[in-house]
């Protein structure tokens, strides 16, 4: 009888331990987040951090532009130092947003009436596809970064992928470059048009008409990109699977 008792009681330790760790592996899976989530966390830091503290401190408590600007610039300036010291690269997504709150805040300092205020944002949205561009003529297209999560899904074998890929592959490059410039010359041309728009058109007219300039260029650059991002996808998905 005690050698029974002994291995019912050690079975109902093992059963234990195995429905412990089981619950143990399931919480720790529910806390864990998604790999896209995840892969878009930088993403979100770099460009809707500062964009977020802007409006906050402008609108919310009623900061002025200039300051709202050089305060939000917090972010990007921390985010580019630690990239540099800690990991020895440049953030460029958070390089980019300092440059657009450094142009920004110039701009701010010498515009004075409306016209001028309505095509100060206008120049911004042309620094950062001035940037776009630049970007694709050098190994690390700009939008590449803003792409990869989403073709990546935050997965082990996608990401090994695409860094073969980039590493590589002339299509896969040709195609990253083309994503680029495509983003870029849809803001370029939303420049110019709400540039124009500004020192031509009614005041009240621009005033409205500026914010559907600018989603008419992120609906078209997101329409558009899809002729490079789909064959980039389908190359990704193929390495990954044949890895």
């Amino acid at each position: 009888m005690s050698q029974i008792a002994a291995t019912s009681a050690v079975t109902d330790v093992v059963a234990n331990a195995v429905t412990t760790g089981a619950a143990t592996a399931e919480a720790v899976a529910a806390k864990a987040p998604h790999p896209l989530a995840k892969a878009l966390r930088p993403l979100a830091v770099d460009i809707a951090g500062p964009l977020a503290a802007f409006y906050l401190l402008h609108s919310g408590l009623g900061a002025s532009e200039f300051a709202a600007l050089a305060w939000s610039s917090a972010f990007p300036v921390a985010r580019t130092v630690l990239g540099l010291v800690k990991d020895r690269t440049l953030n460029r997504f958070a390089a980019l947003m300092l440059g657009v709150n450094l142009v920004g805040l110039v701009l701010t300092a010498v515009s004075g009436d409306a016209r001028l205020m309505l095509a100060k944002e206008a120049v911004l949205s042309g620094f950062m596809a001035l940037a776009i561009l630049g970007s694709a003529l050098t190994a690390r297209p700009l939008m590449s970064a803003a792409l990869r999560p989403f073709l990546t899904k935050g997965e082990t074998a996608r990401e090994a992928a695409w860094d073969r890929l980039a590493a590589g592959s002339r299509p896969f490059r040709r195609y990253e470059r083309l994503f680029s410039v495509i983003w870029g010359s849809a803001l370029l041309a939303e420049c110019v048009a709400r540039v124009a728009g500004a020192f031509t058109l009614p005041v009240a007219t621009m005033a409205w008409l500026s914010t559907v300039l600018l989603v008419g260029a992120i609906v078209t650059g997101s329409v558009l990109g899809q002729a490079a991002a789909q064959p980039m996808e389908k190359l990704v998905r193929t390495e990954a699977d044949a890895a």
